[in-house]
């Protein structure tokens, strides 16, 4: 697939409401413990170049979400119950409230919805604009209707084709951005990513 990003950006959209986004969200559903490999390269206003880690994000059923980064360091953290439990190689677990990271509420929000095919959810915690292209490649985008959430998270963006999603962008308020590359989509995560590869490798354009 080798649609250019104009060429997604001016499908017509369509309301959360309707059937074929609906449908959309519906196929994505997985039984838990549903997991996919991811890569992300987060860009900050603070660095000259971004971090990267690659791992294993886990639906483990319910409000259960594992977040496993194996690279370049091991760390795991754990969301459950309204909690956060991170673990990193050699040192004591840390334990914290999930309030106090809007990054991992929103993240569980989306990830959870969509590997459950749980359209009203979505739409409970995020407004939501749904495009499509007839190649059947399509894209996500979702705004925070929580205020104090939308303060950290300006959106998130999601692009997939067909029953797959291939790619997450969150877009922090603070003009930071965090990309990650899903499934097999994670192994082409390059040596020096820049947001604008990485914004084709979402769309498609290998």
């Amino acid at each position: 697939m080798t649609l250019p990003l104009w060429s997604i950006a001016s499908a017509p959209e369509a309301p959360i409401a309707s059937s074929s986004a609906q449908t959309l969200i519906a196929t994505l559903g997985r039984p838990a413990p549903a997991r996919t490999a991811f890569a992300e390269a987060r860009f900050m206003q603070v660095l000259d170049r971004p971090l990267v880690v690659s791992g294993e994000l886990a639906w483990l059923g319910g409000d259960q979400l594992q977040r496993r980064v194996d690279r370049p360091n091991q760390e795991t953290a754990i969301i459950a119950n309204g909690e956060v439990t991170q673990q990193r190689a050699g040192k004591t677990p840390r334990h914290f409230s999930l309030a106090r990271a809007p990054q991992l509420q929103v993240l569980l929000d989306s990830f959870v919805a969509l590997l459950s095919g749980d359209a009203s959810r979505l739409q409970q915690s995020f407004d939501v604009r749904y495009t499509t292209a007839a190649s059947g490649s399509w894209t996500l985008v979702l705004t925070p209707r929580d205020a104090v959430v939308a303060k950290s998270i300006a959106s998130i963006t999601i692009d997939g084709d067909g029953t797959q999603s291939r790619c997450m962008r969150m877009q922090e308020a603070d003009g930071d951005l965090a990309i990650d590359l899903l499934g097999p989509l994670a192994a082409m995560m390059p040596a020096q990513p820049t947001r604008e590869s990485l914004q084709l490798l979402c769309q498609g354009v290998h």
